[in-house]
């Protein structure tokens, strides 16, 4: 049985873009969305239109660590190394399940780019201008939003950089050219990231 529109989590997200004047199209879908393959199917987009929120954190002051958010296209994974040129932090690292739900109010499965309980450092994978409409998390398991990649980027207030793997071009690419957006499938040896916060 899917949420109602209603749910504290949904209504976070909403109120949080409301305050920048953006009405967000909630949708709730009974099926869970996940993994960005499973938003993906659920809303009859590619998976590069999924928008990954992975939290990272870096050491902060005292024995407090600094979260830091990426807005990842579906297929790709983080670079650590270059997420850290990117932020200036060294030591930055995925955050466990419960950090990040402490970090951001949301539960895994579910986190959305926005109505963080806390103010997140973003920065956001430049794949995602690649498509006129992605499709973010909205604070549940099942519900998702459209937006395109600028608004998104002013919701998030985020930084659009490189923080991607570099991904070998697919069999029959020639060198130096990338596949289509969406046509490449995440490697089969590695479990699907979430749309949100993948497990450790």
């Amino acid at each position: 049985m899917s949420e109602p529109a209603e749910h504290p989590g949904i209504q976070r997200v909403r109120e949080a873009a409301a305050r920048k004047g953006v009405t967000l199209e909630v949708r709730v879908f009974g099926e869970s969305t996940h993994t960005a393959e499973e938003a993906a199917a659920a809303v009859g987009a590619e998976i590069g239109q999924i928008v990954k929120s992975l939290v990272f954190v870096a050491p902060g002051d005292s024995d407090d660590l600094d979260p830091i958010l990426c807005l990842v296209s579906g297929p790709n994974r983080v670079d650590l190394a270059r997420l850290a040129a990117v932020t200036g932090e060294k030591d930055v690292r995925r955050a466990t399940a419960r950090e990040a739900n402490e970090l951001t109010g949301f539960s895994i499965g579910g986190i959305p780019p926005i109505g963080h309980s806390r103010p997140l450092r973003a920065v956001m994978d430049p794949d995602l201008g690649r498509y006129p409409i992605v499709w973010a998390a909205a604070g549940t398991p099942s519900a998702v939003f459209p937006v395109s990649p600028a608004t998104l980027r002013t919701l998030a207030n985020a930084t659009v950089a490189p923080v991607a793997e570099e991904r070998p071009p697919a069999e029959g690419t020639p060198p130096g050219e990338e596949p289509p957006p969406g046509e490449e499938p995440p490697p089969a040896a590695e479990p699907p990231e979430s749309s949100s916060t993948p497990p450790e």
